[in-house]
């Protein structure tokens, strides 16, 4: 199953209480929260180009399957990790404490990152 795509944020769950466990000042998690983001993705077999466009911020990660990359986190740390595949619709992987979810389910993309007992989810959908 193919990530590729151009995807729209429809709504996000936890992302204030999520944002300031990662230490992001109250000015930027009032600022993001209610930004319009589109993610856009290009895949090639195992490698993957991911870029988030939000508001004016643009992060942008590259990563292999099952290869370290070093990656932007959402406070904008870098951090190396590796990326695993879960069946064909699934990206995995752990990175300071976090698992990260990416799940293609047809249009929709839900992106769900777990820290102790705290859940952020965003779901978006392909444009």
């Amino acid at each position: 199953m193919s990530f590729a795509g151009k995807y729209e944020l429809q709504y996000q769950e936890n992302f204030e209480p999520f944002m300031k466990a990662l230490g992001l000042p109250d000015d930027e998690i009032q600022k993001g929260k209610d930004l319009k983001s589109i993610s856009e993705i290009e895949q090639d077999g195992k490698k993957f180009k991911v870029t988030v466009t939000t508001g004016s911020k643009v992060v942008k990660n590259e990563f292999t399957i099952g290869e370290e990359s070093e990656v932007v986190m959402l406070n904008g740390e870098k951090a190396k990790v590796v990326v695993q595949m879960e069946g064909n619709n699934k990206l995995v992987t752990e990175v300071k404490g976090m698992k990260s979810v990416t799940e293609l389910n047809g249009d929709t993309i839900t992106y769900t990152m777990t820290m102790g007992d705290l859940t952020f989810k965003r779901v978006s959908k392909r444009i």
